[in-house]
Order: structure tokens, then C-alpha cells, then sequence
């Protein structure tokens, strides 16, 4: 069902600047067709129309591979996905960028549950599905992470400070937001700085998007 996308998504790939394999693009097609069987059984996405699911979520989600490249440039990085959900970003990056270990966590068993199966069924060996509250994470002995990676998952404030714990030192934040979000970044807690705020293009997604990045400021003095 989810073949006949494969010149749309490899289109919108080509438009984002995103150059993917063949079997990159089997294994995005094939998790869109898990994430549409699970969602039959598991409410783990809203939108379930395979073409809304290919704009909304794997395009969508393919916008933020290339400012992540320019950030960590070739080198290995362990990133967090909070609150991940279906696995988007977190999935979507995990296949775009195999050098980049990625964690999905989400409160909800369920949900962690389909991206191991996610990691399972498509072999990514640098995919896993977390099952536990991001506050938890750094009382949990798990290594921190370079980078923290959010996806309309709360206020930038209760972003960072849920996860501030799980970041390694000289890492930094990558929240992906619609509209420039200028009150949540007001509102960030002192000692976070905004250092960048991207504006993303999606292919076919007539909504504003944008990436803002955040870290630790520099202790002054």
C-alpha cells in the first residue's frame, strides 16, 4: 500500500537536501506501514491516511537530517527523543543517519514497545525504544547525550528542564516547533540560551516549521 509513495518521499527527500538510499527509502516505507498497522490496534498517531502520513510525519521528520548533519558533521553522536511517540523524529533520523545512535523515550509503554519493534523489524542497531519518564533518565546510570531532540513535545521551558539531567556537557537542545514559539523562548529558564532558530520547508506542508537550538550558556566570569 505504502510503494506508491516511493516517488513522493524520494522527491520530498531530494527537495530537503536529504540524499537517501534505496533501502533507506524501503526502510522509511516500511515504517510507515508498521506505524499504519499498529495505529489500527494503538492510537499511536493521529493522522492515519498513508499520503497525510507521508507529509505529516516522514517528511516532516526528514527536514530536521540535514541541520542535524551540519551540527554533528560526520562524527558518531548519541541523541535523545523525548516524548517520541510514534518515533518521530527519533526513527526518522535513526534511518537517515546511521552514524547517529538514537534513544526514543516515551511514558508510554506502548509506544516505546513500537519503536523496539521499529528497530526489530527494519534491523537498526542504532535505534531503541525507551520506556520511562526523561526525568528519570540521569538517576538511571544511562550515558548522557549530545544531542536532546523534541518534537512538539511541550514548552521549550519544560523541555529543558525535564531533560537538562540527560545532556552531556557542551551538548545542546534541537526542539522542532511550528511558528517561531517567541514567548515559550521568553520563558526559557536563565542559563539556557537559544544560540540558532532554523526555518524548515516542508515539502507539501503548507504549515510553518521551524527548528530552535538550545544549550547551557557559558559561565561567565
Amino acid at each position: 500500500m505504502t510503494a506508491a509513495l516511493r516517488p513522493e518521499l524520494e522527491a520530498g527527500a531530494a527537495a530537503l537536501g536529504v540524499q537517501l538510499t534505496s533501502r533507506q527509502v524501503d526502510q522509511l516505507l516500511d515504517y510507515l506501514e508498521l506505524m499504519r498497522k499498529w495505529n489500527q490496534v494503538y492510537n499511536l498517531t493521529a493522522v492515519r491516511e498513508p499520503h497525510a502520513m507521508l507529509t505529516h510525519h516522514l517528511l516532516d521528520s526528514l527536514a530536521v537530517v540535514q541541520p542535524l548533519r551540519r551540527h554533528t558533521g560526520t562524527r558518531a553522536a548519541r541523541l535523545l527523543d523525548v516524548g517520541a511517540g510514534a518515533g518521530l523524529p527519533g526513527v526518522v533520523i535513526a534511518i537517515g543517519c546511521p552514524e547517529v545512535a538514537v534513544t526514543c523515550v516515551d511514558a508510554v509503554a506502548k509506544k516505546a514497545a513500537f519503536v523496539q519493534q521499529v528497530a526489530a523489524s527494519l534491523t537498526l542497531p542504532n535505534l531503541r525504544g525507551l520506556h520511562a519518564r526523561v526525568e528519570t533518565l540521569g538517576a538511571r546510570g544511562i550515558a548522557p547525550f549530545d544531542v536532546i531532540s523534541s518534537r512538539a513535545f511541550a514548552t521549550l521551558a519544560d523541555f529543558v528542564s525535564g531533560s537538562e539531567a540527560a545532556l552531556a556537557e557542551g551538548g545542546c537542545w534541537l526542539a522542532m516547533k511550528g511558528r517561531h514559539p517567541g514567548e515559550e523562548i521568553a520563558a526559557l529558564p536563565a542559563g539556557i540560551e537559544v544560540f540558532h532558530v532554523e526555518p524548515l520547508q516542508v515539502p507539501d506542508l503548507h504549515a510553518e516549521r521551524c527548528v530552535i537550538w538550545m544549550r547551557k550558556a557559558p559561565v561567565s566570569g
